[in-house]
């Protein structure tokens, strides 16, 4: 008879730190009995928290097995209704140890969205934003077990948790950050999450920053969650990796000596597809790479009359999304490199594009904003534009 393997968890998060303050909340009591005598929980409630309350892991399974969904509404609704930060402590982390108990049990968070379409996220998302650290942390451990569980109909918006998880990476408490990493780390396996991820404000920057770190099992998680981005969607990644500077950065990464083999074996695979794709790569799509990603360079096809007049066309597929894209920039960009470099683009497109890519430029303000770009305070920025608006007036606007 073989030896059976045990199942990999959902989600697995091993951090010290939090354990740490996981075992001081532990040891305070909670009087649930005042809340009964407050009419704020019945005695019914009380004696279901009574039943689970500091009892062994097996005790609490039972209960989840015979009374899962019940035990599942209460919880959320302790969330909803309580306010003692002791209690909600003491609340997201007998959350935090139903649900890491045993995977099954997240199926009867994930059906109270019967009762509430909110719910399971909800109460989690609001906790995320307080100033107890534990709170948070737990909470963001919590919605990762819940978006990992979360069945293929669940639409949920993540939008919070991404931007706290982004928040945290910039943070100075290596503990935190490595926690973060963790849950990111998980929450990248699930497909439906990554683009989410991806269009984070900030967020590859974020991972990109292990350039400047010295812990390898940060590197490691960084460059395998990179290494997953190339993987499962290169058409999406790669040219926006490589505008990035990506490659380089693979480059000087692979010439340091690592203790972890998996290190070195995932910054030569993402070197080498980088590599790949930057010698297929045309010189429109490395273009339009830069242009979508808003990293504007003077790079030889923006000052390229040929580059211009065979690609202009190019920028209109797509109901013009390329040229919009571009036209974006010069409202959204605050660096005086990218404003110049889109006020130089637009002038060479419209003096080689069609009338109606023009009019859309009319239609969008992109016009009238280069005009006011010729009062800028760069000197640069004001040159490019002044050409930009010969080339209109060359073509009759």
């Amino acid at each position: 008879m073989t030896d059976q393997v045990p199942e990999v968890p959902l989600v697995l998060v091993s951090n010290p730190y939090l354990e740490k303050k996981a075992a001081n909340i532990r040891q305070k009591p909670i009087l649930w009995e005042g809340y009964e005598r407050a009419s704020l929980l019945t005695h019914e409630q009380v004696e279901l928290i009574k039943a689970i309350d500091k009892k062994p892991a097996q005790a609490i399974q039972d209960a989840m097995d015979q009374k899962g969904q019940t035990y599942a509404s209460l919880i959320l609704y302790l969330l909803q209704n309580l306010s003692r930060p002791d209690t909600i402590q003491y609340v997201c982390l007998m959350t935090d140890d139903i649900l890491s108990a045993n995977d099954d049990n997240a199926r009867y968070f994930h059906a109270t969205s019967q009762e509430d379409a909110s719910f399971p996220f909800a109460p989690f998302i609001r906790i995320l934003q307080s100033d107890d650290e534990f709170m948070a942390l737990e909470a963001s451990k919590v919605l990762t077990i819940l978006a990992c569980s979360a069945p293929s109909s669940c639409s949920v918006d993540l939008s919070a948790l991404f931007n706290w998880m982004t928040q945290k990476l910039t943070g100075s408490i290596n503990d935190v950050v490595n926690l973060v990493i963790q849950e990111l780390e998980s929450l990248l396996r699930v497909d439906r999450y990554r683009l989410s991820v991806w269009n984070t404000p900030n967020a590859i920057k974020e991972k990109l920053q292990c350039k400047s770190t010295i812990k390898e099992k940060v590197i490691r998680v960084s460059v395998a969650t990179l290494r997953n981005l190339v993987e499962k969607a290169p058409a999406q990644n790669l040219a926006a990796m490589l505008v990035a500077k990506l490659l380089p950065f693979t480059e000087n990464l692979s010439a340091r000596k690592w203790s972890d083999a998996d290190i070195l074996e995932d910054i030569d695979y993402i070197k080498e597809r980088l590599q790949e794709d930057f010698q297929s790569l045309t010189t429109f799509e490395q273009y339009a790479s830069e242009v979508e990603t808003g990293k504007l360079e003077w790079s030889p096809p923006h000052k390229s009359e040929l580059f211009w007049k065979e690609n202009s066309g190019k920028l209109e597929q797509h109901n013009y999304q390329l040229l919009r894209t571009l036209a974006r920039l010069l409202s959204t960009s605050a660096s005086p490199l990218v404003l110049s470099i889109a006020a130089s683009d637009i002038g060479y497109y419209v003096k080689h594009s069609s009338k109606a890519g023009r009019n859309i430029l009319q239609e969008i303000g992109a016009k009238q904003r280069i005009m006011e770009l010729m009062t800028h305070e760069d000197q640069e920025v004001r040159y490019q534009a002044l050409l930009a608006v010969q080339k209109y007036m060359h073509q009759a606007w």
